[in-house]
């Protein structure tokens, strides 16, 4: 059994058009013991051979390379900010960006598998981190950070242990950034305020305004469905909202006005990115 799953693997690493996989599958599934054959391969959903037949399933896999480096950020609210050209009114998100912002590590494909740049945040004092992070920190030479996050790029060129990244560097007005952070948590809500369901009637001897109805037949499937939309926790989780406006940056208050809402209440920490574009920043494939 071990022979034939290296055989099948050695195989589809080098090749695997459909003929080299009805050859493996048909190798390897001879044992009664393990059929019908079920693998799993990057870039492949599912592949099966059920009498004799193969079916390989390709999927699409959304890469986790970022556009380029990013920043983080503190939301510190919403205001209106009138255009120079013409006055229009636009809806903005004010972020700032307090002491922070510095290259704490370099991740590259040799050492680590994957290029990536790890980024710290918001200064604290030494008292607030514990040993490993405070060492993990002088190694880069920076300051104790609240925050560590990282950013996956295809190329490391122009950063350093260190370095101290500057906003007007990374964008500039007009760029398309997505943004990411936890959304305001809402609590236990019903089926209106949750999934928008539309509410029953008010009169007419109705003793159902807002519940929610039926959630499945009796006898058959005798059972609720997975995913079925019902009361439940709203809000809390990791939000982002791709392809926003940068409108203004002001250098002088370290503050980016980001056309539109952001994830989170006033304080809530944000990551700032460019917006993924495929074929212009990301590869189709």
């Amino acid at each position: 059994m071990a022979a034939a799953s290296l055989s099948l693997s050695l195989s589809l690493s080098l090749s695997w058009s459909p003929s080299s996989l009805r050859s493996s599958f048909s190798s390897s599934s001879s044992c009664c013991c393990c059929s019908p054959l079920s693998v799993r391969l990057p870039g492949v959903n599912n592949i099966r051979s059920r009498e004799g037949r193969t079916v390989a399933v390709r999927v699409a896999t959304r890469s986790s390379m970022e556009a380029g480096v990013g920043v983080m950020g503190t939301k510190l609210g919403m205001m209106t900010y009138f255009e120079p050209e013409g006055g229009a009114a636009v809806p903005v998100t004010v972020v700032g960006f307090r002491e922070g912002n510095v290259v704490t590590q370099l991740k590259t494909a040799a050492t680590d598998g994957y290029d990536a740049v790890q980024i710290g945040y918001r200064r604290v004092r030494d008292t607030k981190l514990t040993r490993p992070e405070l060492g993990h920190l002088r190694k880069a030479g920076a300051a104790p950070m609240r925050h560590l996050q990282e950013f996956r790029l295809r190329s490391l060129d122009g950063l350093e242990p260190g370095q101290a990244l500057v906003l007007d560097h990374l964008f500039k007005e007009g760029d398309l950034v997505d943004v990411s952070g936890n959304s305001i948590g809402k609590g236990f809500q019903g089926g209106i305020k949750r999934h928008n369901f539309r509410r029953g009637p008010m009169t007419h001897g109705s003793k159902s305004h807002r519940a929610l109805g039926s959630i499945g037949a009796g006898t058959t499937p005798g059972r609720v469905y997975k995913g079925k939309k019902m009361p439940g926790r709203l809000g809390g989780t990791k939000t982002k909202i791709r392809k926003l406006k940068i409108v203004k940056i002001d250098s002088e208050l370290r503050v980016v006005m980001i056309k539109g809402s952001v994830p989170g209440k006033p304080g809530n920490l944000l990551r700032i990115a460019p917006a993924k574009i495929v074929g212009k920043n990301i590869p189709k494939s």
